[in-house]
């Protein structure tokens, strides 16, 4: 606590100011991240490993006219703990920086190539960008467009996605990057028992089948399996060896299986859309199958928490760019979606600080 805060922990009227000005100009955060990851800064410090502190000039093309402008993006993420900064000699000119551990999650660490870098690409490409102005718009009209349609001529952000070839694969690497390390963590041990006597597992919304893919090789039980999609999206998946690629509805059916798998579906969802998508799952499912959902989880409390905040920044992601309805759940939540729809037991399973394993019993 600063010392001119007052004994009950308020911020004097000085600090509460700065603090809002801190909030006020905290776009400037995402934004000179995005830049420095389409300049190559992660992967240039990075370089296999050897995460050498460089200054701005090193990280630029030979002759750069201005270095200071790079620097000055890199100290601003110096301080949110991206980077750290390194000046041995305390002059300007020697102002080096190398990647923390956060910044380590900018550069590929699994099979893929993708990191969470494409993440932050993907959540800043023009297109997204435009819906947070229309943020307004999701308070005053929930029922009406969510602000990524508003402000892209009525075009929701699946469409987007699917006429826009490039876009689409930047939103499908994020997902990699995103993916990757939550899966490893998931599958240790087997797949935590989570899998047990599952011959035939369906991933609902698998697109190219990667998770499914990892499911099937660290748990060889699994016999087979089917990669669930849109049509569109299947048709563009690669062979994998023992994966059926189907494509369909979910909102209509879905394969039947010992198991069902899904990950951050149920998130851009409505209550009642999740409850058609968990019917069907259930109808899929025989007596005693599970239906294995990895889903954010929001704490009942709110509290300053890095978990906390990202959970709940993610939420206003999903109603600003997929649906203004769809949102993240609590525990309990989820819980009572699943009783509804026919489900006999629940639990939630905390092993990685975002998603939660769900487990719903038939």
């Amino acid at each position: 606590m600063s010392a001119a805060a007052g004994e009950d922990g308020e911020l004097s009227p000085a600090e509460a100011r700065l603090a809002m000005m801190e909030i006020a100009n905290m776009i400037s955060v995402p934004m000179a991240l995005t830049a420095v990851i389409r300049l190559g800064v992660p992967s240039k410090l990075w370089a296999g490993g050897a995460n050498a502190p460089l200054t701005a000039a090193d990280l630029l093309p030979p002759g750069h006219p201005d270095p200071s402008v790079l620097e000055r993006l890199l100290r601003l993420l110096a301080s949110r703990g991206v980077f750290s900064e390194h000046n041995p000699t305390g002059g300007e000119d020697s102002r080096r920086f190398a990647l923390t551990g956060v910044g380590r999650t900018l550069v590929p660490s699994g099979p893929s190539g993708a990191s969470f870098a494409d993440y932050v690409v993907q959540h800043h490409q023009d297109a997204l960008v435009r819906a947070w102005p229309r943020l307004l718009d999701a308070v005053l009209d929930p029922s009406g467009p969510e602000p990524f349609a508003r402000a892209n001529n009525g075009v929701p952000a699946y469409a987007y996605y699917g006429q826009d070839k490039e876009a689409n694969e930047v939103m499908l690497r994020a997902m990699t990057g995103v993916s990757e390390p939550f899966m490893e963590a998931l599958l240790l041990d087997g797949g935590r028992g989570l899998f047990e006597g599952v011959r035939t597992l369906v991933d609902v919304g698998g697109s190219s089948g990667a998770c499914l893919e990892m499911i099937m090789r660290r748990v060889p039980t699994i016999r087979e399996g089917i990669n669930f999609d849109l049509p569109d999206v299947v048709a563009a998946a690669p062979p994998i060896s023992g994966v059926r690629h189907v494509g369909g509805d979910m909102f209509k059916s879905i394969p039947s299986g010992d198991a069902i798998f899904m990950k951050w579906v149920l998130t851009t969802w409505t209550n009642e859309e999740c409850t058609a998508i968990l019917s069907n799952c259930h109808n899929a499912l025989p007596a005693g199958g599970k239906l294995i959902a990895c889903e954010p989880v929001v704490p009942d409390t709110t509290d300053g928490s890095t978990r906390t905040r990202a959970l709940l920044e993610n939420d206003i992601f999903v109603m600003a760019t997929y649906r203004t309805q769809g949102r993240e759940r609590s525990e309990e939540e989820f819980r009572q979606l699943g009783l509804a729809t026919g489900f006999t037991s629940f639990r939630a399973i905390y092993l990685d600080p975002f998603y939660a394993v769900l487990e719903y019993t038939k």
